[in-house]
């Protein structure tokens, strides 16, 4: 694994890290409020588990119709998705609760996607958040085949047009994970973070296997068992459902990180990043739709991504009040605070960056980054 060190010559960069941090903490403080879920994630779980898991039910139970069935898969697809936004994203960080072991149970959630947790809490709280839009640090814009999301990947001919065939692969991704996880630990593995973190790589291949097969059985073996549905059209209804869940994760996750005025940066020789930690980060990421209250409950605050990388401890929840903070400590410091008004300009903002992408030559040298 590569060690990247956060370096800055400018007092005020590190003025500005504690500055935030303490306004950030003064509010949780002067309010006498837990920085953990309350009332408004319980609703969150509860709905995104019954949007999941009640129709699920409701196609093994009850005789229906083609399109309702599809109907219903794709409401799965929203659940899968919120599950993954709004319970397992802040279970992971251990932003659930102040008590670990519900945030093992909640985290846990990330089984019914049919997925691992530790290779995800790798890649996501490791690696993403750690060395965000870092050119072969973040696997998030690593280079996925017809996409480009790196300024650095190298040009293809099928880049061209990925503005508009992207989102189809982006439905993709659930699908991918299932297979990527088993390639993902053994990478791991090998790079000594199995070790590091006291997990038994063998064990850990054992509980992927079966965990996996039991998703497997339940999602497509008991519809096949249990209802009138030929084979092809249980495994069309599955495919329904992760590309519906998958196109709204990955296009959430971008509209943060893959947008104009979002950096992106290599290293130096040295494996330096010359900015501190904080600023790098505000750098990175972006903002959108911050008043949507329909938006922000369903997608578990994902639009706030700049106070989520600073704070990840902190659960999504508190994130719409302690945003002003943040942005006006930012404005004090003179650090660009890249706020996107809405979902659409976001939305366009990301469709934007990716015709960019698929046709800006590749970028080389210590540092560049994008100025978009």
């Amino acid at each position: 694994m590569k060690t990247i060190k956060f370096k800055s010559d400018e007092a005020w960069q590190k003025k500005f890290a504690a500055a935030v941090r303490s306004n950030v903490n003064n509010y949780f403080k002067e309010n006498g409020i837990s920085t953990k879920g309350n009332f408004t994630l319980l609703t969150q779980t509860v709905g995104m588990l019954s949007l999941y898991i009640i129709p699920f039910v409701l196609l093994l139970t009850i005789s229906m119709n083609i399109w309702a069935s599809i109907l219903l898969v794709i409401t799965m697809g929203i659940g899968m998705a919120g599950i993954g936004m709004c319970v397992m994203h802040d279970a992971v960080h251990g932003s659930y609760s102040s008590k670990e072991w519900i945030n093992r149970i909640f985290g846990g959630t990330m089984y019914l996607l049919g997925s691992n947790v530790f290779t995800w809490k790798v890649q996501h709280n490791m690696m993403h958040h750690a060395y965000t839009n870092i050119d072969g640090c973040d696997e998030d814009i690593a280079g996925k085949g017809p996409i480009r999301l790196s300024q650095y990947a190298s040009l293809k001919k099928i880049h061209r047009y990925q503005y508009i065939h992207a989102f189809f692969f982006y439905g993709l991704l659930t699908f991918a994970k299932l297979i990527n996880d088993f390639t993902q630990l053994a990478e791991y593995n090998r790079e000594g973070i199995t070790v590091k973190y006291h997990i038994n790589p063998v064990q850990e291949y054992i509980k992927m296997v079966v965990i996996k097969l039991i998703y497997l059985f339940t999602f497509i073996g008991l519809p096949i068992i249990f209802t009138s549905y030929a084979w092809w059209q249980v495994l069309l209804g599955f495919f329904f459902m992760h590309w519906t869940a998958g196109c709204i994760l990955s296009t959430i996750f971008q509209m943060a990180h893959v947008v104009e005025g979002a950096q992106q940066f290599k290293p130096d020789a040295n494996g330096v990043i010359h900015s501190e930690w904080a600023v790098h980060e505000l750098q990175t990421t972006a903002d959108f739709a911050r008043n949507n209250l329909i938006l922000n409950w369903y997608i578990g605050g994902l639009n706030f991504q700049i106070e989520h990388h600073l704070f990840p401890n902190i659960c999504h929840v508190h994130y719409r009040k302690i945003a002003p903070i943040v942005e006006r400590t930012a404005r004090e410091f003179n650090v660009p605070y890249n706020l996107k008004p809405s979902f659409i300009a976001a939305l366009r903002s990301h469709i934007r960056r990716l015709k960019l992408l698929g046709t800006q030559p590749e970028k080389t040298g210590d540092q560049v980054k994008d100025q978009t």
